[in-house]
């Protein structure tokens, strides 16, 4: 009696634990170690009291990047241009915390914790939302849950172009076009029906759709260069890590060091942020993004365009001419 069958049980048997297993890791290792690593903010003020705020959170060694502003109209700018998360000024009447909820409401509410603390005792801290969450989605959740269905979008359009066999410039159009119908439908939710962005419609629609064209064709390159294990290596990538490593519901600063930093190398890291900035910051800080993401799609579709087609199985072969005999 044949062994493949016994094997190929064994094997199912030892791999779902093994995905299991890392399935945890991803997702809730990172969600158990939330904690500022070079988180930037700022200070400002007279030079005296700034050099005070600094030291504070100069304490907390590796926890903040501080930088200092002469006042707070540079401090407020420095938050609109997502320099810092956030500011404190220091004010005759005690400090006043500046922050933007719609950069991340984690962030925020972590920085009025920790300038309450800090405050002298019965000092009143002054909080100032300077670049306010929507009233759609005050805690960012909504945002942050948008990701894993964006990945998954990029993820089917690649797959369905591997196997139907689709290489070249058609294969190329699929990307394109399925890409852009994602970001036209996935718009229409979010900004006009939920209200959980609240940026330029268009060029939130642009950025959907180029978070998932990155990913599908990240996907289908990689199909097209290792057969149909790049799928799996593409779920891996986009989905298993690119969904947790994002940091879009907390912040890329948050999580565990590389995996910030990981994080927005990836697809849904990078399109996550670059839909926060073009939503809530007027396009600014959106540079990086935007190139990691155009590298994938181009890397991706480069790939795609430059691999052999294949058959799929609902295909006839071509037929196999014999040679002429002669004599």
């Amino acid at each position: 009696m044949s062994t493949a069958p016994n094997r190929r049980a064994v094997a199912v048997i030892l791999l779902i634990p093994l995905m299991v297993t890392l399935a945890l890791w991803a997702f809730a290792w990172p969600a158990a170690r939330i904690a500022p690593r070079d988180l930037p903010v700022g200070v400002a003020g007279p030079a005296s009291a700034a050099q005070q705020l600094e030291q504070r959170f100069e304490q907390r060694d590796g926890a903040f990047d501080v930088h200092r502003f002469d006042d707070e109209a540079a401090a407020r700018t420095a938050i609109e241009e997502r320099v810092v998360y956030g500011a404190v000024v220091a004010t005759p009447r005690g400090p006043h915390l500046l922050t933007a909820s719609a950069a991340s409401p984690v962030v925020s509410q972590l920085l009025r914790e920790a300038v309450t603390a800090s405050a002298p005792e019965d000092t009143p801290v002054r909080v100032t939302d300077v670049v306010a969450a929507p009233p759609g989605d005050p805690r960012g959740s909504a945002l942050g849950a948008s990701v894993l269905p964006l990945a998954l979008a990029g993820m089917a359009a690649g797959a369905v172009v591997t196997l139907m066999g689709l290489r070249g410039a058609r294969a190329a159009v699929t990307l394109v076009g399925s890409a852009a119908l994602v970001g036209l439908a996935a718009t229409a939710v979010a900004h006009s029906w939920l209200g959980v962005v609240t940026g330029d419609w268009w060029t939130e629609a642009g950025v959907v759709a180029l978070t998932v064209l990155a990913i599908g064709s990240a996907v289908a390159g990689l199909a097209a260069l290792f057969g149909p294990r790049g799928i799996g290596l593409g779920a891996l990538l986009m989905v298993l890590l690119g969904n947790p490593f994002s940091g879009v519901t907390s912040a890329p600063e948050l999580l565990p060091e590389p995996v910030g930093v990981i994080g927005q190398w990836l697809p849904p890291g990078a399109g996550g942020s670059l839909l926060r900035s073009v939503a809530f910051f007027d396009g600014s800080a959106a540079g990086g993004a935007v190139l990691t993401l155009s590298l994938w799609a181009l890397t991706g579709l480069a790939a795609v365009m430059s691999a052999r087609r294949v058959p799929t199985t609902a295909e006839p072969a071509a037929p196999v001419r014999e040679p002429a005999l002669t004599g």
